[in-house]
């Protein structure tokens, strides 16, 4: 506990001792200076280049919906900027494997990073993260940063990686609305076969003379009110008879066949709206800043790591020959 004590430092022992050994720490600082200005030249760390993409993906996801459909209900506007949302999923989807395996094809970043090991995708997956960053911002925009030796090719990078996230997005509608194209195709077909069945049959009783049942009773009923002569009322009453065993048939074909009709109408229109979802396209995103070539290096920070260095270096040195001064103290007595 005493031995602690002596080891105690206060604002009197620091100033004590800096004055004492300024010209000592002036040199281990001007050294520190000057070495941490050389290991941090280009030499040493190779400088890099910033690039950013700021992009607002879209709201919409179904062409068809949004631009087919009736302006009080339309749910979707393809003009809207993203909101939180879009922005997660735009995220989810830049670092999807699919966009990534695409990133590393497309700009042979296996052979532009030098990846050269015994786990090579490791070390490319350590050198992406450090080098490609997407981040949401703070107004719900989706920015994509990237960090390279060469500044074209940061921009080319950025430009190509925002590029590729309309392609690999529209790539992935594409499959599910194909599938659903084709659900509905074969639905349609289907409702036009159970429809054109329908006519057929109604057909077939409009060759027995049975048009419109509820007409031709009407009018037979009538002719029977209006009729004296006998024969002519033998003759009216053997057409409705005749009429009335198909009553039932007709009247389950003519119903049924108005439902289906309207069903229909209603898969002709999913039908068009699924084949402008798969014909079609528009932008994924909005771009508010493209990348350029940087002019000026973004990494290392050299004048940071200098003053980082030189502060760590002197308060080490600072502490050292505080300690070696209280020593030299307690020898003495």
């Amino acid at each position: 506990m005493k031995q602690s004590k002596e080891f105690e430092f206060n604002f009197v022992d620091i100033v004590s001792i800096i004055s004492l050994k300024r010209r000592p720490l002036l040199l281990i600082g001007a050294v520190s200076v000057l070495l941490s200005s050389i290991f941090s030249g280009p030499f040493f760390i190779k400088p890099k280049y910033k690039s950013e993409v700021v992009f607002y993906p879209t709201t919409i996801n179904s062409i068809g919906n949004a631009m087919f459909t009736d302006l009080t209900q339309r749910q979707s506007d393809p003009l809207a900027f993203g909101e939180e949302e879009e922005a997660e999923n735009a995220l989810q989807l830049l670092n999807s494997s699919a966009l990534q395996e695409r990133i590393v094809r497309n700009f042979d970043l296996i052979n532009h990073y030098r990846i050269d090991g015994q786990s090579p995708l490791t070390d490319l997956a350590k050198e992406m993260a450090k080098n490609i960053l997407f981040k949401r911002t703070r107004h719900l925009a989706v920015s994509i940063t990237v960090l390279d030796e060469d500044p074209i090719k940061s921009a080319e990078i950025a430009n190509g990686i925002a590029a590729l996230y309309d392609s690999v997005k529209t790539e992935i509608q594409k499959q599910v609305s194909l599938e659903a194209l084709q659900i509905v195709k074969d639905e349609f077909k289907n409702k036009e076969g159970e429809v054109w069945d329908l006519r057929t049959r109604l057909k077939d009783l409009g060759k027995k003379g049975i048009t419109n049942y509820e007409e031709q009773s009407r009018a037979i009923s009538e002719e029977l009110y209006k009729a004296v002569n006998l024969t002519k009322i033998k003759v009216l009453k053997k057409q409705q008879e005749e009429l009335a065993k198909y009553a039932g048939e007709f009247t389950y074909l003519n119903e049924t066949l108005i439902l289906e009709l309207e069903s229909l109408s209603k898969l002709r229109k999913r039908f068009e709206k699924a084949k402008v979802d798969v014909e079609k396209t528009l932008p994924q995103k909005f771009i508010l800043t493209s990348a350029s070539p940087a002019e000026k290096k973004s990494y290392p920070i050299r004048w940071l790591i200098v003053v980082i260095v030189t502060a760590i270096v002197m308060f080490s040195s600072i502490v050292v020959l505080l300690i070696s001064n209280k020593k030299d103290n307690l020898l003495e007595k």
